[in-house]
């Protein structure tokens, strides 16, 4: 089964499951759950798609189970540090992570010492979007296609670079994928997350981003930025001038992100089913899943036991891209 195929297979499943009636869930002897605030760390700065996705459900999540929820941005290290605080934090249901694709099944195969496990640290939660990448540009790029950056990179080798929101993260493979695509040669010049990077690249302080849409869609409907492509099957609604890879050239460049919602390992299972049956009703509402789709990001349900299907094969997945692509953290 392809990728893309499983994860659709994965997302039919949750919805057909349905949500059972809550009940009134424990944590020990604190009684109910919850009690007290509830954090959700982004192991990412402010600004990109982790970020987005976070702020996407920590509103009303907080409405409905009555206590705040809490967006602590937590970068550094390409993830790990944020990935490291909830891997040792209380399994208690209170402490939670946003994880980003890129970190979560990247980072195992890029760090020989990341500080974390992604299956045996953390309890599958809840999935909550997935998104295709955009190549974009600086304004300042004399390119408005794919095939002008291509000419433009090739007459000129070692004169462009491109963002990435960390070494390892999807945006480095992409950028490294898209320079053995093309044959081109740019640098490389890693942040701490996609927020950063978005406003170097309309500064023109670095030339070209292949990021999730959230982070640049905004600017590129402003004018502050030049999408020459979309890593997705078909065009975004919110970019629909913007060609596909395929359209642009660039066949078999499929790179899908996804955002997922983990707990510590240890976190009991009525308390993880409880937050994944409220968020998964979150994520089908119209105004939740409007705010994804103008984003360019898409919600996506799935149980707790299929993400954790779906993380191990998706760490199988990228392990194979990330050693092909020779990528390393050195």
């Amino acid at each position: 089964m392809k990728r893309r195929e499983h994860l659709q297979w994965l997302a039919g499943g949750a919805l057909a499951a349905g949500s059972p009636g809550l009940f009134a869930q424990t944590a020990g002897s604190s009684g109910r759950y919850p009690q007290r605030p509830i954090t959700l760390i982004v192991p990412t700065a402010p600004g990109g798609t982790t970020d987005f996705t976070a702020r996407l459900i920590a509103e009303p999540l907080s409405r409905v189970l009555g206590q705040p929820v809490v967006v602590d941005n937590k970068p550094g290290a390409s993830g790990n540090i944020g990935n490291q605080s909830v891997a040792r934090a209380k399994p208690d249901g209170y402490t939670l992570l946003v994880s980003y694709s890129g970190y979560h099944v990247g980072n195992p195969h890029l760090f020989k010492q990341a500080g974390w496990d992604p299956i045996k640290d953390f309890a599958p939660v809840a999935m909550l979007t997935r998104a295709p990448q955009v190549i974009a540009l600086s304004p300042k790029i004399p390119a408005n296609s794919v095939a002008e950056l291509v000419k433009f990179a090739k007459a000129n080798p070692g004169k462009l670079n491109y963002a990435s929101s960390g070494i390892g993260s999807i945006q480095h493979i992409a950028g490294e994928l898209f320079k053995q695509l093309t044959g081109t040669f740019i640098t490389h010049i890693p942040y701490r997350g996609s927020g950063p990077a978005v406003q170097d690249l309309m500064a023109g302080n670095v030339d070209m981003f292949i990021t999730t849409p959230a982070g640049v869609v905004g600017q590129v409907q402003g004018g502050r930025l030049k999408a020459v492509a979309v890593t997705s099957a078909q065009r975004l609604t919110s970019l629909p001038t913007v060609p596909t890879a395929t359209e642009a050239g660039l066949r078999g460049y499929d790179l899908d992100s996804w955002f997922a919602l983990y707990a510590p390992a240890g976190t009991p299972a009525e308390i993880v089913n409880q937050i994944n049956q409220e968020v998964n009703k979150i994520l089908v509402q119209g105004d939740i899943r409007k705010k994804a789709d103008d984003s360019g990001t898409g919600v996506q349900t799935m149980t707790p036991a299929q993400l954790g299907e779906f993380t191990r094969k998706e760490l199988e997945y990228w392990g194979n891209v990330i050693n092909k692509s020779k990528i390393t953290v050195e």
